[in-house]
């Protein structure tokens, strides 16, 4: 976790030499060091600027003001063409075809299709978030909103949604390859290139696209479609661009459901023919122990190192502890039917409720599937050419597919990896060991986003 973490933050802080801030300044990376060292357990150490405090309760006003603000915006009854509705509800009723027709992620399509029908139902309202003002201290509650609304507001407006996801994926993860071979990991940190360098193509896009303009928090969380991981693609969006929540959802799962289609070619052109041959030994048997103390060291690491990502890292810890615990097996089975399946359906519906046709019929939605397209590209591209880096410093080969396997949709990258690879050779056996980078992309891709927030947020 260390070392994924240091190749993040060198990553990050080279890639801000480049990157221009909303008033054209560049980003001041001594700032973004302390910014992200200051969010760590060491924070204490560092001298702290001190801030008026006139200036810090003006800032906090205009924050509150900007959120309260949005919110009335979406009160008001807004002016779409009822052609740009019907657009939106062809869309929805697309998402929900290739659900059911082609099999494309169907538990999130459906209700994230459903969701973006009923949001664009003109007049209803169903989409509209509830409003509370605070008139001598007391809350009045302005409007309770649309049913869509209400959902969105209680479950991603808080990042509480994707927290209980990651819950119910820790239970049905085994970190066993992983633990037993650990230098997996750093195909599964390698992976996570796209998010950094779909930041910077973010920007670069709203530099010299006319009717494109993405503000840094936009290209971070447009960015974070490449690490190929739905929950942790909303977390950053609703924390740092929530009004590309849509669009930056639909991209993720569109891709997540893809891999099948765009993963192989890219393995295979990076790829010899011997070296998709590569047999690998067989994993040494992991003990219990040492699973129940890995999630726990995991944990521990991370509140320390990098506290932005211990909500996501730590939900999904814990329930792979519940798991692993072997003492705990009906909370286990909890976190992997009733808390999954109930917390998806409400997922999707909120996510379909920002495709509502005001928000999602712009010309930044096409730059975020495009930008989305390549980030998740690249992060293949990059976890097979760090397997074939590491092939030339190592006694033992790895086959360099398994480095695909980094992007972190699990288990279905792993599934591809071992396919493309038994039909290059029948007897190679490589879906435990793709598992390894795997399940590591998802801990890096929570990671990255860490780093984000705690720079960005």
């Amino acid at each position: 976790m260390k070392k994924i973490s240091i190749v993040f933050l060198i990553l990050l802080i080279s890639a801000s030499t480049l990157l221009s801030q909303e008033d054209n300044e560049k980003i001041d990376i001594k700032k973004s060091i302390y910014s992200l060292i200051g969010n760590t357990a060491f924070g204490a150490f560092i001298e702290k600027e001190s801030e008026d405090s006139t200036t810090k309760i003006l800032k906090q006003e205009k924050e509150k003001q900007d959120k309260y603000k949005s919110k009335i915006n979406d009160l008001k009854v807004k002016s779409v063409p009822l052609w740009q509705s019907l657009i939106m509800i062809c869309v929805g009723l697309l998402l929900v075809y290739l659900a059911i027709a082609k099999g494309f992620e169907p538990l999130l399509l459906i209700p994230i299709g459903m969701g973006g029908i009923l949001a664009n139902i003109p007049v209803a309202n169903i989409a509209s978030l509830p409003v509370v003002e605070i008139i001598n201290g007391i809350p009045i509650t302005l409007s309770s909103g649309g049913f869509l609304g209400q959902i969105y507001s209680f479950g991603i407006e808080t990042g509480l949604f994707p927290l209980l996801i990651f819950i119910g994926v820790g239970a049905m993860t085994d970190f066993g390859p992983l633990i037993a071979n650990p230098k997996t990991a750093l195909l599964g940190a390698a992976a996570q290139i796209g998010i950094f360098a779909t930041l910077l193509g973010a920007v670069v896009l709203s530099d010299y696209v006319p009717f494109i303009n993405f503000s840094l928090r936009d290209a971070a969380s447009i960015g974070i479609i490449g690490g190929a991981d739905g929950p942790t693609a909303i977390f950053t969006a609703s924390r740092l661009a929530p009004h590309l929540l849509g669009a930056i959802a639909v991209a993720a799962y569109s891709y997540m459901a893809l891999v099948p289609i765009i993963q192989p070619p890219i393995m295979k052109l990076l790829t010899t023919e011997e070296e998709r041959k590569i047999k690998m030994n067989q994993l040494r048997p992991v003990s219990k122990r040492e699973k129940i103390i890995f999630p726990l060291s995991v944990i521990i690491l991370v509140a320390l190192l990098l506290p932005d990502a211990a909500p996501l890292i730590g939900a999904l810890m814990f329930g792979n502890l519940i798991k692993e615990s072997g003492v705990t097996e009906r909370l286990s089975k909890t976190a992997q039917n009733e808390l999954i399946n109930i917390v998806t359906i409400l997922l999707g519906l909120a996510v379909g409720s920002k495709l509502a046709a005001d928000k999602f019929l712009r010309f930044e939605t096409l730059g975020i599937l495009v930008l989305g397209l390549i980030a998740f590209s690249m992060g293949t591209a990059g976890g097979v050419l760090l397997a074939k880096i590491m092939n030339k410093f190592s006694k033992e080969k790895i086959n360099p597919l398994i480095g695909a396997a980094g992007v972190s949709a699990v288990p279905m990258a792993a599934r591809v990896a071992s396919k493309v690879g038994q039909e290059a050779n029948p007897q190679n056996f490589l879906l435990m060991h793709a598992m390894g980078p795997n399940v590591s992309g998802v801990i890096g891709s929570a990671v990255a986003a860490g780093v984000l927030l705690a720079i960005l947020g």
